[in-house]
């Protein structure tokens, strides 16, 4: 029997590690913590960080795997190149696995190829930030090169928040001394998931994005659909697939953020792996009845897939995954109707993080949303009408003020 080696075993990965199982694999999966999500379902658990590439090599080694993977983590995905890479399995190998992960290696790699990215630059310290933003002389946004979940993402005013903030950011980058500097672009932002077969991109999952209000770094919505009457969705994919089959990727899943700017798509960040909380694993194939996962995982036990992709046309189907919001310090009492909205046909899943007793916050960065919903309609109205009872059914009762 084949074996799959799946690096990183948080919630995210749980469901490629069952569709490894449900395909007739066995699978070794690597994470941090004993107690790691998808461990339940693998035959054989490995305690290991995902950064540790040597220490996952050691694993793929002793369980003689057939294939290395990984899905929805931008930090396993030097790993899983480097691992396959070592032990001569199929890989996207570890120079795409540094660009696609590499904020400003693919800023690099943009700028050279003629597509369109906003002005940036590279700071080692605080001074070079803050130059660098008098010099744009607009509003800016500073990252850290390689990490993930917004992490060390923040919106630059002025100099003194470029020296304010960059020790915070660049502790999250993998060398904990470097960030990207951009200009920040105030369009509105989408996602595009896809797929690579046969030397061919093709972005197969579109969305518009929305953000929370007190956080534009931070996304609240992403509303999935075919057609969009506001942005040329068409365009849109085109230059994604041009710009994933120019860089040469030989197989897997991609992620895609833009923003649109004068009749422009600017990408801001593109990575080599599916869209997180499931959106590789749930939506796109409720979109598209493509499985990627069973795809991605015949391409790394080398068996590459080689047929062309066509979506339904016409297709009217959306989706959506809406993240919740909660009231700034305070405390649950109750949560009620989440039974109701789980046994609703157009919801998907309703994840919440937080129980009565928890006193909520508003969101940090990624990790620290408090939940969300995945539904879907056969019509953009049908949607917006499941959306409008799921968010009338939810309800949070908060604890009075006293006490908090």
């Amino acid at each position: 029997m084949e074996r799959i080696l799946v690096i990183a075993g948080g919630e995210w990965q749980t469901p490629l590690t069952k569709k490894v199982k449900e395909l007739g694999y066995e699978v070794v999966n690597s994470n941090l913590y004993e107690n790691s999500p998808a461990f339940a379902f693998a035959d054989f658990c490995e305690v290991a960080n995902v950064l540790d590439k040597e220490r996952n090599l050691e694993i793929a080694e002793k369980y003689q795997v057939n294939g290395v993977m990984t899905d929805e983590s931008d930090i396993a995905v030097p790993t899983v190149a480097y691992t396959a890479e070592k032990v001569g399995l199929p890989t996207i190998g570890q120079k795409l696995a540094a660009l696609f992960t590499n904020k400003y290696l693919m800023r690099c790699f943009c700028r050279e190829k003629g597509f369109k990215v906003p002005e940036f630059a590279l700071c080692k310290n605080g001074e070079e930030a803050a130059a660098f933003v008098k010099t744009l002389g607009k509003k800016a946004i500073m990252k850290p090169l390689d990490s993930q979940s917004s992490r060390g993402v923040y919106i630059l005013k002025n100099m003194e928040d470029a020296c304010r903030y960059f020790a915070e950011s660049a502790s999250c980058s993998q060398d904990k001394s470097s960030v990207i500097i951009e200009r920040y672009i105030e369009g509105t932002e989408f996602t595009v998931d896809g797929i690579v077969a046969g030397n061919k991109h093709y972005s197969l999952a579109v969305s518009e994005k929305k953000h929370y209000s007190y956080n534009s770094s931070i996304a609240s919505e992403l509303f999935f659909s075919y057609k969009n009457s506001r942005f040329d969705y068409e365009k849109l994919k085109k230059e994604n697939d041009r710009l994933v089959e120019a860089s040469g990727l030989p197989f897997g899943l991609t992620h895609a953020e833009y923003k649109y700017e004068n009749g422009e798509f600017y990408l801001v960040e593109i990575a080599a792996r599916g869209g997180g909380t499931r959106i590789s694993s749930h939506i796109v194939p409720l979109l598209t009845g493509i499985d990627n996962y069973q795809i991605l995982i015949e391409d790394v036990l080398g068996h590459p897939h080689t047929e062309e992709f066509h979506a339904p046309s016409p297709y009217e189907r959306c989706a959506v995954l809406k993240f919740l919001d909660a009231e700034e310090d305070r405390r649950v009492s109750e949560i009620r109707g989440a039974e109701r909205i789980r046994n609703h046909p157009g919801v998907v899943e309703l994840h919440l993080e937080f129980q009565p007793g928890d006193c909520l916050h508003h969101a940090q960065d990624d990790r620290s949303r408090i939940g969300f919903y995945i539904a879907y309609g056969e019509s953009r109205e049908e949607l917006l009408e499941v959306m409008n009872w799921v968010e009338n059914t939810l309800e949070i009762l908060y604890e009075k003020d006293e006490g908090l």
